[in-house]
């Protein structure tokens, strides 16, 4: 039987809202998934469904109103800033954005040695691991004298999958980490996550509006729409025959190389739309 590694059940996300006496404004409406080891649950949707407050959720970066997020059989939806720490050893992220998500005044061998150092790993251990990491991500030893503005998008986006990778972790939160990239990179970076996935066994929770990038990345599949989950199973199934309207509409947005299938798939969208516009018109 294959183990579970996190598993999220009737998750509540509300945010305060300024002012005094005004209710929470509530983004998940009681969310349940789980990631099995070695696997990758893709989360899709569009902007404002959720997905991200999900993986801030899971990395206990915002306030969980009720429901668990249990990592390893821990319930850890109210883990303590000690604990949290701990839980960095095994618990990582990569962000969207390369460009902000690694620290423009250091090297990248600082970048890499930061969080050894956290964890009281010694020079000689930590010089070691900074080369064996900068190999796993196809970057030049001579990297490490380097600062991130010397890198392109998709060498930065790798230095942050290293940075990611230093601990050794179980589970990464990839919080669309392909999206400001170009599509050519986008399809490089993400054959170093399936690589590595292959390699190591990590796990990724793997975020994306994109259906295609998620169809490419997952096996399991969860489609948030206005925070709630209205479709979830094998990603073959979701993304290629989805059930849901919603998914359905996600999947006719979905560029395609051939012009006449996209032209198709166009007035596919628009047969959707006018649909739609019918029955709120009855």
């Amino acid at each position: 039987m294959t183990e579970t590694i996190l598993e999220v059940n009737d998750l509540v996300v509300a945010y305060p809202r300024p002012g005094i006496g005004k209710a929470p404004i509530e983004i998940l409406h009681g969310v349940s998934a789980k990631i099995e080891a070695g696997k990758t649950l893709g989360v899709v949707g569009e902007s404002g469904s959720g997905k991200t407050t999900l993986g801030r959720a899971i990395l206990g970066l915002a306030p969980i109103v009720s429901g668990t997020v249990s990592f390893d059989g821990e319930d850890i939806s109210t883990a303590s800033r000690k604990r949290r720490a701990a839980l960095a050893k095994d618990l990582q992220v990569v962000f969207q954005d390369p460009f902000t998500s690694l620290n423009p005044a250091m090297e990248v061998g600082q970048i890499l040695s930061e969080p050894l150092q956290i964890q009281r790993l010694g020079a000689k251990e930590s010089r070691a691991r900074v080369a064996e990491l900068l190999d796993r991500v196809g970057l030049p030893s001579q990297a490490v004298t380097r600062l991130p503005r010397e890198f392109s998008g998709g060498q930065r986006q790798r230095i942050a999958i290293a940075r990611a990778l230093a601990l050794r972790p179980r589970l990464i939160v990839c919080d669309e980490p392909v999206s400001a990239l170009d599509l050519t990179t986008q399809a490089r970076v993400l054959d170093l996550f399936l690589e590595i996935q292959q390699d190591l066994g990590v796990s990724y929770l793997f975020i994306s509006h994109d259906l295609d990038v998620i169809r490419h990345i997952s096996h399991e599949v969860a489609v948030l729409y206005r925070g709630d989950i209205v479709e979830q199973g094998p990603a073959g199934q979701v993304t290629e025959a989805p059930q849901h309207p919603y998914t359905q509409k996600l999947l006719l947005a979905s560029p395609l190389a051939d012009p006449d299938q996209q032209a198709e798939r166009r007035a596919l969208r628009a047969q959707m739309a006018r649909d739609s516009g019918a029955g709120v018109a009855k």
